[in-house]
C-alpha cells in the first residue's frame, strides 16, 4: 500500500471525527460552565509601563461586518495602550461562548482583507512567557500608506491554537465530549513599517499584559499549558 501524504491523513481524520461528533451532537455550551468574564473590568487599563490611551481608537469594522460580528461574539473589547517611550499598541479582543461550525471566531486575516487591506504575509510565530510558549501569528497588512503588523492568537475552551487545523482539532476534541465550546481571540497591532521592530513590541506587551492578570483571568486568555 502506499503511504498516505499528511494531507489525506488529516483528511480522514477529520472526516472521521466529524462524523462521531455529529453523532455526539454537543448541546452543552461550555460558556454555561465557566465563571463569567468582563472583558471590559477584567483586563487592566494600566500595566507593567503601559497605560490606556484613549486619544486612538483601533480599527473599526464596517456597519455590515459589524453586524455579523455582533452574531458570533458576546463580548469585544477595543483598546489603545501607550509606554512612556510613545510606543503605541492597540488591543483587540472577542469572546465567543458558541463555537459550532456556524458561529466561529472571526479571523483578522479576512476581517482586513474585508476592510480593503493586503495582507502580504501570514506566518506562525511564538510568544515565550512565564507559563509556556505562546502559539500565534503574525500577520502583515497594508493599505494605502497604513502598515500594520499584527500578532493574534485564538483560544478554544482550554487551549491556544494558531486557527487553521490546530484550532479545528481542538474544537472537534471538545465536541466529542458532547460540548459546544467557547472561544477568545486576542490581538494586538501597530502602525510601523519595521516589522521586527513592532513584533518585539507585540511581544513586551503580550507578556506584561498576561503578567498582570490573576490566574483565572490569565486562563482564559492563554488556556492550560
Amino acid at each position: 500500500m502506499k503511504r498516505m501524504t499528511l494531507s489525506a491523513v488529516l483528511f480522514v481524520l477529520m472526516a472521521s471525527t466529524a462524523a462521531v461528533t455529529y453523532g455526539v451532537a454537543p448541546t452543552a455550551k461550555m460558556a454555561d460552565k465557566r465563571a463569567r468574564f468582563d472583558l471590559e473590568t477584567q483586563i487592566p487599563q494600566a500595566f507593567g509601563e503601559w497605560r490606556l490611551d484613549p486619544t486612538v481608537i483601533p480599527l473599526q469594522v464596517d456597519p455590515d461586518t459589524q453586524a455579523r460580528l455582533n452574531r458570533i461574539y458576546n463580548q469585544t473589547l477595543s483598546r489603545t495602550y501607550i509606554n512612556r517611550e510613545g510606543a503605541r499598541v492597540m488591543l483587540s479582543m472577542a469572546y465567543g461562548g458558541d463555537q459550532s461550525d456556524q458561529m466561529g471566531l472571526h479571523k483578522p486575516e479576512t476581517c482586513y482583507t474585508a476592510q480593503g487591506f493586503d495582507v502580504r504575509s501570514n506566518v506562525p510565530a511564538e510568544v515565550q512567557l512565564q507559563q509556556g510558549v505562546l502559539p500565534v501569528r503574525n500577520l502583515l497588512a497594508v493599505a494605502g500608506g497604513r502598515s500594520e503588523p499584527i500578532t493574534y492568537w485564538v483560544t478554544i475552551g482550554d487551549k491556544v491554537t494558531r486557527s487553521g487545523i490546530d484550532q479545528r482539532i481542538q474544537e472537534l476534541r471538545i465536541g466529542l465530549t458532547g460540548t459546544i465550546p467557547d472561544g477568545m481571540l486576542v490581538r494586538v497591532s501597530t502602525i510601523d513599517t519595521d516589522t521586527t521592530r513592532a513584533f518585539g513590541i507585540h511581544k513586551d506587551f503580550v507578556r506584561s499584559l498576561i503578567a498582570s492578570l490573576p490566574p483565572q483571568e490569565r486562563t482564559r486568555l492563554i488556556g492550560t499549558f
